[in-house]
């Protein structure tokens, strides 16, 4: 047997990670004639050196499976909570790396999971990562895997929705996962032909939205589905957030950095209920019956669909083969239908958002929906 290497899944669940896994494992052994194990739980279990072995029965069946079979977490290298403490751990996951005599470790998770992986590839470590996120919002590559799933999900649920509402002549608010990208609530929005789209890209004005729902009421629709990203705000509120990020960018002694951070903390627990205001205000401001469905942890769970699990083989694959060829500090991406290496320099701290101008808000607004915003942008 060659080398060796590593693998972790980091931050939330997602469909395909099963899959990438599966990948990853079955094209080192049976193209590189690499060995690999596993890390448990993220980075904690690079931490505490918890591994198993990835391969024969442990990789079979699982390509349909949700989740991952490494399990995950939150944990960051440089702030990992033990017992009471925030410590950087970054010197013994080093450690541990180099006691497995690792060739390389995949790091297989979101922005964040980008971010932490970038760090320790800076304290020396070779590392390679993949894009994975329900939220398609990790930046420098076209799509992450198991947004497909989370999309299919999304607009199936809204579809069932639609009945329910036709029948009580009710407005129908969904709530779909998404804090800062709208890409999951305008697709499931766009596909299923929700009538309202709110997404964080795009403040709404919920005077625009109400007159909206009038106007289906006037033409006889007495009913009204409004999906809404998790992230999405009201003018005036994306405004205020606005000013605090401002507010603590310019702030330069610590104290003062503290005060506006505490704000912002503040400003995040007043609007995890953003959803179920705005569903009052449209019942106030329409007099029709406004009820929400908060979609939630639905979306990111079960059987990944046929996109994800081919997406998630390809970039699992290109993974091996990029450690094969000794590329190291950078992203498996998808480009097209090939996929190509992007350094993680170039992904970290940045956010793929929806464009106002992206073929999808278009097609919303030519379909009839509103957006919040009376042009859209």
């Amino acid at each position: 047997m060659g080398k060796c290497i590593g693998v972790l899944t980091a931050g939330g669940d997602s469909p395909g990670l099963n899959a990438a896994i599966r990948a990853i494992g079955k094209g080192a052994l049976n193209a590189y004639d690499m060995r690999v194990i596993g890390f448990r739980d993220g980075f904690r279990g690079l931490m505490e050196n918890r591994t198993v072995l990835l391969e024969g029965e442990i990789l079979s069946g699982i390509l349909t499976l949700g989740g991952t079979i490494l399990g995950t977490s939150r944990d960051k290298p440089h702030k990992m909570p033990i017992g009471s403490k925030m410590q950087d751990m970054t010197e013994v996951m080093i450690d541990n790396y180099h006691r497995h005599n690792l060739e390389a470790l995949i790091c297989i998770g979101g922005g964040g999971t980008q971010k932490n992986a970038y760090r320790m590839a800076q304290a020396g470590m070779n590392v390679v990562t993949l894009p994975k996120t329900i939220d398609n919002d990790v930046a420098m590559t076209d799509i992450t895997f198991g947004f497909d799933t989370a999309l299919s999900i999304a607009t199936e649920a809204i579809d069932r929705l639609h009945s329910t509402a036709h029948s009580h002549h009710r407005i129908i608010v969904v709530e779909i996962m998404g804090h800062n990208s709208g890409w999951l609530g305008l697709g499931a929005g766009l596909a299923s032909g929700a009538d309202v789209i709110l997404i964080p890209e795009i403040p709404y004005d919920v005077k625009q939205v109400a007159d909206a729902i009038r106007r289906r009421r006037h033409r006889g629709k007495n009913f009204s589905i409004v999906a809404i990203s998790e992230g999405a705000l009201s003018q005036e509120d994306a405004k205020e957030l606005a000013q605090l990020q401002e507010l603590k960018q310019a702030a330069k002694d610590e104290k003062k950095q503290k005060k506006i951070i505490t704000a912002l903390d503040a400003f995040r627990v007043n609007h995890t209920s953003n959803t179920l205001r705005l569903s009052s205000q449209l019942e106030a401001l329409t007099g029709l019956e406004s009820r929400v469905t908060i979609l939630g942890h639905v979306q990111r769970g079960g059987t990944p669909s046929a996109a994800d699990r081919i997406l998630a083989t390809r970039l699992g694959t290109a993974c091996v083969a990029a450690i094969d060829d000794r590329q190291f500090g950078c992203m498996v991406a998808v480009k097209g239908e090939s996929t190509e290496l992007v350094q993680l320099a170039e992904v970290v701290g940045k956010r793929k958002v929806v464009p106002l101008d992206h073929p999808w808000v278009r097609a919303a607004l030519e379909t009839g929906a509103c957006l919040g915003n009376q042009l859209g942008v």
